[in-house]
Order: structure tokens, then sequence, then C-alpha cells
């Protein structure tokens, strides 16, 4: 286990999956994709992702036992530069809640609120 990252993948919560999924697809600017849940319990849409790569894979999920809401977890999302993707953020119906800031020697940061009430964030070196 020594030689693995800490997360292997993430849930992000949602009320309604087509809205979320609208509002990731315009603030990223990639597609999600289906998914099937194997226990049926759930309604998922996944970020694509390269499972050989760095990072995590994850999903957007609507599930009877878990709600969206701004709590103690935030997903940073890797960017080329974050200005471009909190350009769309209002647009797409979320909030702005920290624009880009510097964080130093890593990069820079932008927090922002989705449609559903999570917040989130994005990380670039530019």
């Amino acid at each position: 286990m020594s030689n693995m990252n800490a997360i292997v993948w993430f849930d992000i919560y949602v009320d309604d999956l087509d809205r979320a999924a609208a509002f990731y697809q315009t603030v990223l600017g990639r597609p999600l994709e289906p998914m099937e849940d194997p226990t049926g319990e759930t309604q998922m849409k996944s970020f694509p992702a390269d499972m050989s790569a760095y990072g995590a894979a994850g999903a957007l999920t609507k599930a009877p036992f878990a709600s969206p809401g701004v709590g103690g977890t935030i997903i940073y999302f890797a960017s080329e530069d974050v200005a471009v993707e909190e350009a769309r953020v209002a647009k797409a119906g979320g909030v702005v809640i920290r624009p880009k800031f510097s964080i130093g020697e890593f990069g820079f940061v932008s927090l922002c609120q989705d449609t559903e009430g999570n917040m989130f964030g994005m990380n670039s070196m530019k």
C-alpha cells in the first residue's frame, strides 16, 4: 500500500443528476459518462479518467443514503489555468466562493459551489 495515493475514488453527491452533470460539463469543458452502479441503489455519471494516470477517478452520484452540501471535504479538479473554468461557473448556475488565489509553490486555487450546494476547488500551476 505504500506506493498508492491516498484517494482512489470520489463521489460528489447531488439531488439532480442531469443539472449537476450539465454544470460540471460546462465548467470543466469535458463530458461526463453514464455509469452503472453494481448495487442498483444509485444513479451515477463519471468524470472521464485514465485509471493508469496520476490522480483519482470519480462520479456525480444521486443516492438515497447521502445528500449534497458544504462540508469538510473538498475535491480539487486539475486545470491549466483555473481562471478559465472559474469564468464559466456563474453562467453554469454555480457561485465563485473564493476567486483565483496563490498557494505559493503549489500554484493557484479557485473555490466554487456547484448547483447542488457542494463546494469544490480547481488547481492550476499558472
